[in-house]
């Protein structure tokens, strides 16, 4: 029997309706420490999320920085409130938003 393959758009798709559909992940609280943060031009903030084993990439649109009451830097540790989410056209790795 011939293995079947997938495309990278396929395997996005079904990475991102996976995490979508599982609801523990549309509203999870995360903890670890701030490392690359960048306050984009466009409002938008990127950063990474690291403990000792592991990182995530994040971003924090516009629209919810404007309630934050400071400024986060490399190094905080934090506590976030957030959505796992797979961007089909950039990677199949869940971000938290």
């Amino acid at each position: 029997m011939k293995p079947v393959a997938m495309t990278v758009t396929d395997l996005n798709k079904y990475m991102k309706n996976k995490v979508a559909e599982d609801e523990f992940l549309n509203n999870v609280y995360v903890k670890g420490e701030i490392s690359n943060f960048k306050h984009h031009y466009t409002g938008h903030m990127y950063f990474t999320l690291k403990d000792e084993n592991s990182l995530i990439k994040c971003i924090m649109f516009k629209t919810y920085t404007a309630t934050l009451n400071f400024m986060p830097k490399d190094g905080m540790k934090v506590l976030v409130l957030g959505t796992v989410a797979v961007f089909e056209r950039d990677r199949s790795l869940p971000n938290i938003l």
